[in-house]
């Protein structure tokens, strides 16, 4: 069976407040609750075709609780299980909960929590949120930054390249694109993907101790418009701007970063390429090749370098080095970078 997971489909994560997040998502970015349920509040974007992309869980700093994905079969769930079972890091099986049925939790070989699941409800509004387009499950909407369904998440890794190869070996991600220094012996960044886009994954390199931290997570928006509608939405409502907006030279896509209540890094991009070629090869970018910035001509704030939860060492980004860390960061990925 060569194509396991079919595409990202939810995250959960923590709220340090959760009545001032469910207000920020549902006003300003534009979600809509659909569900309350064991002290969580879930989340979705009007064309997510599931009832949810985004679970609130109430925290005592912002991080990541766990990533799900969906997988391309019934048969596809039960062999990433036997994959993954046969490693040291063995899951569980989980009864259906929320609409999604029986499902396979793991935690992976640098703590990240994954949650993969075949069975689940397919959405379809009705009543005011009913669509007149047969296709959409949920009528269109402009409130807020209103992005069409979840995109992608990046999380922290003392080994980025590591990492992706692991989940390609174990769970069929292709690598799309990588990022470091010294003849590829230091990998800051490495994407990975399960279908056509440029990565539905992306893995950066993190000098912290800390297990399972997350970058950002990523909705997307259709236009290039409508991420500068939002960045203008954002200004005019006091959350203002971490970076961009801007292109990314890996994938290609337009971002625009902010922070949600609890300062976790929230993304909004638009763009980029889809690619189909089975047999690709992973371009190797160096800083100097605008991994992070297409044009060149933006400076990336050192708030960037801030992973969730919270540790006093950097992560890297896109750009790879950032001055000030590159020491650190160069120790942490020549240690941890395996011999091949």
């Amino acid at each position: 069976m060569s194509k396991l997971l079919a595409h990202v489909a939810h995250i959960e994560i923590y709220a340090t407040d959760m009545d001032e997040s469910v207000k920020y998502y549902e006003e300003e970015v534009g979600l809509r609750v659909t569900r309350r349920e064991n002290d969580r509040v879930y989340l979705r974007c009007w064309s997510d075709y599931y009832e949810f992309s985004v679970i609130l869980k109430p925290g005592e700093q912002p991080g990541m609780s766990f990533m799900a994905w969906r997988t391309s079969s019934q048969e596809a769930l039960e062999e990433a299980a036997r994959r993954i079972d046969a490693t040291e890091y063995k899951g569980e099986w989980h009864e259906p909960e929320a609409g999604i049925g029986r499902s396979y939790i793991f935690t992976g070989p640098h703590g990240h929590v994954m949650r993969l699941f075949w069975e689940v409800e397919r959405y379809k509004a009705d009543g005011e949120f009913k669509s007149n387009s047969i296709e959409r499950p949920q009528r269109r909407t402009f409130h807020g930054l209103a992005p069409r369904q979840l995109d992608h998440i990046t999380i922290a890794s003392r080994d980025p390249r590591e990492l992706g190869e692991w989940y390609r070996d174990h769970l069929g991600f292709r690598i799309m694109a990588m990022v470091g220094i010294d003849d590829g012996n230091v990998t800051f960044m490495c994407q990975i993907t399960t279908n056509e886009k440029s990565h539905d994954l992306g893995i950066i390199l993190d000098a912290s101790d800390v297990p399972g931290r997350i970058h950002h997570y990523a909705y997307w928006l259709d236009t290039p418009d409508e991420l500068r509608r939002a960045a203008d939405l954002l200004m005019e409502n006091g959350t203002g701007v971490e970076f961009g907006p801007g292109m990314h030279g890996m994938g290609e896509q337009d971002f625009l970063y902010f922070r949600d209540p609890s300062g976790l890094r929230t993304e909004v991009n638009t763009g980029g390429y889809r690619n189909y070629v089975p047999d690709w090869e992973p371009p190797y970018f160096l800083p100097e090749d605008g991994p992070n910035d297409y044009y060149r001509n933006q400076e990336l704030p050192q708030s960037m370098l801030e992973a969730f939860p919270p540790a006093p060492q950097p992560t890297a980004t896109e750009e790879g080095l950032v001055p000030g860390t590159e020491d650190e960061l160069i120790r942490m990925g020549a240690t941890h970078r395996p011999n091949q």
